[in-house]
């Protein structure tokens, strides 16, 4: 039960990166790059998008 359980987390962590590559200001090709990360190492490509990942295009101040 406690891999089914951290299987959909890892799903809904992917899930929001990739919505968030998608709204990000980011070239078309980056885009496409980043999500093929995120699907290929769901685990590792979801940290190296926290860590490295394009950002949103509104800036906060």
């Amino acid at each position: 039960m406690e891999y089914g359980l951290l299987g959909l987390i890892v799903l809904i962590a992917d899930i929001y990166a990739i919505y968030n590559v998608f709204t990000s200001g980011a070239s078309t090709l980056a885009k496409v790059l980043w999500i093929l990360a995120i699907l290929i190492l769901p685990v590792l490509g979801f940290i190296a998008w926290l860590v490295a990942g394009p950002r949103g295009g509104s800036v906060r101040v």
